[in-house]
């Protein structure tokens, strides 16, 4: 659910917003050329991803962010952080063998 969340553009940006602090729905939907049910919606997608919550002070209904989804994200991405950066480190080094004319001919 979360990364299906944060597929979409328009919550990214609900999201970076939010890294600033608490916003209501009218503040988050300030920037987009869209309706409040349609922001409404956004926000529904992302609060039953547990990406976002929403408290209550009086009439003021603030947006936070809740970071462990993301935490988890971050974690699950790292393996394949990993796996990318060996990989491109190695092609690195294929490529640096290449210009000095030291590979072998395994491609040939």
């Amino acid at each position: 659910m979360t990364l299906s969340a944060l597929a979409d553009p328009t919550r990214r940006a609900i999201l970076a917003r939010l890294t600033t602090g608490e916003a209501s729905v009218s503040e988050l939907a300030e920037p987009f050329d869209m309706s409040l049910v349609a922001v409404s919606k956004h926000l529904k997608v992302l609060e039953k991803a547990g990406l976002i919550s929403k408290g209550r002070e009086a009439q003021w209904r603030p947006c936070r962010l809740e970071t462990k989804p993301l935490m988890q994200v971050d974690d699950w991405l790292e393996s394949y952080r990993q796996f990318w950066n060996e990989n491109l480190d190695r092609l690195e080094a294929y490529a640096a063998a290449l210009q000095r004319g030291g590979a072998d001919d395994r491609n040939k």
